[in-house]
């Protein structure tokens, strides 16, 4: 696979992800999420672990943003579960360190919400799947902070560009970063023939406001 620049990812990604479906688009005929909301996306990217040639695109696009701008990353940690077998590909790429995020501590043995080992003062990549809210990627930032440790940032493969989690990020100072994006994502489905020109303005709409969406 040829290399890739860091401004190539958001089509590529994109690509990929319509590709093997991980990313489904129905503006017509929207989704509907646990909490109720209508929506006309649906991503599961735990598809890409599928494909090695896509993980592999994955783990490289990672592995070149921490090498252009966080080359001082000490520790790859990802987020459990979704960001676990990414981070893996990603610190072994760089010979690095890697450690899991759970979502809350265990209730048994150490009762450790970090497996692996992360030392006080190192700086860690935090690696997750999907930013929606962002608010499981910041508690697993939060976590490593509490540690003693310092997060370098917050990598993700693909984020619906809310501007509420936007928001939260920099609230927390939390760097976020991804290899693609909502917008990408919308114009690769047009020129790829999975939607029309025509959807686009309501595909749109639903990220400016996902609430008020199909009602």
């Amino acid at each position: 696979m040829s290399k890739l620049t860091v401004n190539e990812l958001p089509v590529k990604i994109a690509q990929s992800l319509l590709e093997i479906e991980a990313v489904a688009l129905r503006p017509n005929d929207p989704f509907t999420w646990t909490s109720g909301i209508k929506s006309p996306i649906y991503c599961d990217n735990r598809l890409t672990m599928t494909y090695p040639e896509i993980r592999d695109l994955v783990a490289e696009g990672f592995a070149s943003i921490i090498r252009e701008q966080y080359p001082d990353a000490e520790v790859i940690a990802g987020t459990s579960t979704a960001g676990i077998p990414h981070a893996a590909w990603v610190a072994q790429k760089l010979n690095l360190p890697m450690a899991y995020i759970r979502d809350k501590a265990k209730g048994h043995g150490k009762q450790n919400q970090i497996e692996g080992r992360v030392l006080p003062g190192q700086k860690v990549v935090v690696i997750e799947d999907l930013i929606s809210t962002g608010g499981s990627s910041l508690k697993a930032a939060l976590a490593v902070r509490e540690a003693g440790a310092e997060v370098a940032a917050v990598l993700a493969i693909f984020t619906y560009e809310f501007d509420s989690a936007a928001a939260a990020f920099a609230s927390e100072q939390v760097p976020l970063t991804t290899l693609s994006n909502y917008s990408a994502l919308i114009q690769t489905a047009v020129q790829m023939g999975k939607v029309a020109e025509s959807d686009v303005a309501a595909l749109q709409s639903w990220r400016n406001d996902p609430q008020s969406f199909g009602k």
